[in-house]
């Protein structure tokens, strides 16, 4: 983790030295990565935490996104009885100067939740400001991506049927109480392709038995689910709200994916795996293209074991920056603080920028989560001593190099 990256900085509800994690189990993180992450699922309630979740989200912030922050869909589903509602039960026009017609509509929402319906916003981790710092603290702390939807459910209902998720959860009761059951998968760690949905019917069954965990979360609670487990909840007594902050794991089959699209590029420089199968062959004999097949294997094989993890690697971390946004910057602000640079202005690196220098063809460029830079030959020693260190005197970078940094959003000024 790079300096910059530091899950204790700015979080809110922290102290220096505790991480963004620990506000969500209540044991190590050592023993959390060894019994529970991606095994099992872990109960944490409020007194074993250091702090409640009102920081991120609250009721007061549920009706100002609703009402005033202009919202439009997928940012909001409402859902009833199990089932998602059509958008044009809870959008509409814009009004004058939006002329757009998928408008969250409050007046809608009003009646909708009145009569039983539950609120979901998502991606919260892309429109409000505490959940947006916190989750990209914690999937700097966990080296995953992380996203977040609220549940917003009224006195005694259940939003939706049991069913699993394909990524892990942490469920933060934020205001009322929920009653959760969990039961084993029916499927071990599913892939993203590889939905609920598709095992309906075993689902179903496994709902029927006696739940693996059964448990009332109460505020300031916070459940972990590996993907797979199943899961329902009703809310009990009074409106229930609750953040699930959902971790989208790497997994090996994904490095394999990697691995298989390096081996396949391979091979597709070959001719002779580029040659049309013979004519006149039938598809529906199996013996017409095993001796292809085994051809092709054995390359495959060989393309597998030549291919280089380096480049595999390479082709990882392009996906792993698409897959969450760096820290917020203003542009009016930035544009007035690279015009009041100064010999003694700190500048820091953008936090969770994902940033390295790499050789493209004769240049060399900071690659990251923002636009390839190009640095000089002269300027590759203090940008390499800012990527490592995380900030540095604008007189030790040069001013005009802090300047370039902080104009194409790659560095701020704090």
């Amino acid at each position: 983790m790079n300096a910059h990256d530091n899950p204790d900085h700015g979080v809110p509800g922290l102290v220096a030295g505790h991480s963004v994690l620990k506000r969500l189990i209540g044991i190590d993180r050592e023993g959390f990565a060894a019994e529970y992450w991606g095994r099992q699922a872990l109960l944490t309630s409020a007194v074993e935490l250091p702090a409640p979740f009102a920081d991120l989200l609250d009721a007061d912030a549920v009706d100002q996104l609703v009402s005033q922050r202009g919202l439009r869909t997928p940012f909001l589903r409402v859902a009833k009885n199990g089932t998602t509602l059509a958008d044009k039960m809870f959008t509409g026009p814009g009004g004058v100067g939006a002329s757009i017609a998928d408008q969250v509509s409050d007046d809608k929402l009003v009646r909708l939740f009145a009569d039983g319906s539950t609120l979901v916003l998502q991606a919260l981790h892309r429109v409000w400001p505490p959940i947006i710092q916190f989750c990209q603290q914690l999937s700097a702390e966990l080296g995953h991506p992380v996203q977040a939807n609220a549940y917003v459910t009224p006195p005694q209902n259940q939003g939706f049927s049991d069913h699993y998720d394909v990524h892990d959860v942490f469920v933060l009761q934020i205001e009322g109480e929920k009653r959760w059951q969990i039961h084993e998968p029916v499927l071990e760690a599913p892939l993203r392709d590889q939905p609920w949905t598709d095992r309906k019917a075993a689902v179903d069954r496994r709902a029927r038995e006696a739940p693996l965990i059964e448990a009332v979360l109460r505020p300031g609670d916070c459940l972990y689910l590996p993907r797979g487990f199943l899961h329902a909840a009703t809310a009990l007594g009074g409106v229930s709200i609750h953040l699930t902050i959902g971790v989208h794991p790497w997994t090996r089959y994904a490095l394999a994916e990697q691995l298989v699209g390096q081996a396949l590029w391979t091979l597709a420089a070959d001719p002779s795996i580029r040659q049309s199968l013979p004519l006149g062959l039938d598809l529906s004999e199996p013996a017409s293209v095993r001796g292809d097949a085994e051809l092709i294997a054995r390359r495959l094989a060989d393309a597998l074991e030549r291919a280089g993890a380096d480049q595999s690697f390479e082709t990882l971390q392009r996906t792993v920056r698409g897959t969450q946004r760096a820290a917020p910057v203003g542009p009016l602000r930035q544009l007035r603080d690279a015009g009041a640079i100064g010999p003694d202005t700190v500048v820091n690196l953008r936090r969770h920028l994902a940033a390295s220098l790499v050789h493209v063809g004769e240049r060399t460029v900071i690659r990251s989560r923002a636009e390839d830079f190009p640095v000089s030959e002269e300027d590759v020693a203090p940008v390499k001593s800012l990527l490592n260190s995380g900030s540095a005197r604008a007189e030790d970078l040069g001013l005009r190099l802090a300047r370039r940094l902080v104009l194409a959003g790659l560095a701020v000024v704090e």
